[in-house]
């Protein structure tokens, strides 16, 4: 069997067991995320990502928090923006009369 796909279906494997997860480690955090080490060091120290130390040393994430911090700042579609835009100009117009 060829190791590339021994190493691809181990790393969906992982995937899957860390999806079933509901407390991450910061390795774990890393590898759901795609984040660097380095950055999620700096959002873990400022405040800027949620995180527990039960020990003051180990940092551990909810992972329900971890999704729900990733879905933070939604984009709107071009759609949802020009409906937005409609929606405005004819207020504006409403307003006028």
């Amino acid at each position: 069997m060829d190791f590339t796909n021994i190493e691809d279906r181990l790393r969906n494997i992982e995937s899957l067991m860390l999806s079933q997860k509901v407390v991450l480690n910061f390795n774990e955090v890393v590898a759901y995320t795609g984040l660097s080490k380095s950055y999620l060091y700096k959002l873990t120290s400022s405040g800027g990502i949620p995180c527990y130390k039960p020990q003051g040393k180990q940092i551990y994430f909810n992972k329900q928090e971890i999704d729900h911090w990733l879905l933070q700042n939604r984009k709107s579609t071009n759609l949802e923006l020009e409906n937005q835009a409609s929606t405005f100009v004819t207020l504006k117009a409403n307003e006028r009369c």
